[in-house]
């Protein structure tokens, strides 16, 4: 197997995180998504623009708990996550509930277990930074990602919320306990993320 890891990123893995996040929603959001806001959110312009927000993600974080990490394989960015306190979410307490805000991996690297590396990657600093529960935003009919979290002991909380993309598209936020090892990282070891 290649040399694969998960490190935080840096300033020249940002277009390479824009040109994942693209492909990686093109490929899971195909059904889900309005057809005009897919392409909206992955355009040549779409991408440009979440190059700068990666990069500022990156150079200028608004705290020290913001991170963003990238996957690796053969020094070859395929995967990346962002975390942060859950600062928008008025039922839970930054200080030790924190969001996961993207975990995202390359199509064309998908079954090789860098979804699950990321997620045990961001499981470790989050407990090192004292956060108890980990949640998250997943759209209701993304099974894939559904699947791959409930498999690494994520569940719905009971909350949803409905984006207005030209028509309602229902999320559902997912939780998990991250102060013991289980529920976090061991079934994540041995699911993989798309």
């Amino acid at each position: 197997m290649a040399d694969v890891g998960v490190r935080p990123a840096r300033r020249a893995d940002t277009a390479a995180v824009a040109d994942i996040q693209v492909r990686a929603w093109r490929q899971a959001y195909r059904d889900l998504l309005p057809a005009g806001v897919l392409d909206e959110l992955t355009g040549p312009d779409a991408r440009e623009v979440w190059r700068e927000r990666w990069t500022e993600a990156v150079t200028a974080p608004p705290g020290p708990r913001h991170r963003l990490l990238v996957a690796v394989s053969s020094d070859l960015v395929v995967g990346f996550a962002a975390h942060a306190p859950a600062e928008d979410e008025p039922d839970h307490d930054p200080a030790v509930t924190a969001e996961l805000l993207a975990l995202l991996v390359d199509p064309l690297h998908t079954g090789a277990g860098h979804g699950s590396r990321l997620l045990a990657a961001t499981v470790d600093l989050l407990r090192e930074d004292g956060f108890r529960t980990l949640i998250t935003w997943a759209f209701e009919r993304d099974e894939v990602l559904r699947g791959f979290l409930g498999s690494a002991g994520w569940a719905p909380d009971g909350t949803a919320r409905d984006l207005d993309m030209g028509e309602p598209v229902r999320q559902i936020r997912l939780h998990t306990d991250i102060t013991a090892a289980a529920p976090g990282t061991d079934g994540a070891a041995q699911a993989e993320s798309g």
